[in-house]
């Protein structure tokens, strides 16, 4: 069995910010146990935890949510979408749009919307797609959720680059 071989599946928490009060806020990720100890395969892109989508293999010390690195990058762009009201028209304009891209929605409560798509599709194309929907819905707004640094939030990580254009 090699590293990336799955062995189970499970839920891990992450860090995915701080509250009001400066303390962790954590989200559970569903995920591939790998056969290296504190390895995993991400099932899904999550909501809020930056810098993972789904297919990536991350390692994390199960005592130390905080302390994530990515192992593997799965060429997958997370986006997230967020609403102030009900989200399901939203979900109804992009889902079809994202699934003939050959991406997937991920998750999908009363007011976010998480979506998968591989980074071959081109940011052009990924950025008029939500950008249209934006302009439909005003009331929502779309993030990248692992293309910028988790730390300060504007540095590109340009992890793509080793995915555009290969055959």
């Amino acid at each position: 069995m090699t590293e990336t071989e799955e062995i189970k599946t499970g839920l891990v928490q992450l860090v995915a910010g701080s509250d009001s009060q400066g303390m962790p806020v954590l989200e559970k990720l569903k995920v591939s146990y790998l056969e290296t100890p504190g390895h995993y395969k991400l099932q899904r892109s999550p909501l809020f935890v930056r810098d993972l989508a789904a297919g990536d293999i991350f390692s994390c010390a199960q005592d130390n949510p905080a302390n994530y690195k990515v192992i593997e990058r799965s060429g997958n762009l997370s986006i997230r979408v967020f609403r102030k009201d009900d989200i399901d028209e939203v979900a109804e304009f992009l889902t079809p749009e994202v699934e003939k891209l050959d991406g997937s929605i991920d998750l999908k409560s009363d007011r976010a919307l998480v979506y998968s798509l591989h980074v071959n599709n081109g940011f052009a194309e990924i950025e008029r797609l939500f950008d249209s929907a934006m302009a439909r819905y005003t009331d929502s707004v779309w993030y990248y959720g692992n293309v910028y640094d988790r730390n300060d939030g504007i540095t590109p990580l340009n992890w793509w680059d080793e995915f555009i254009n290969q055959v």
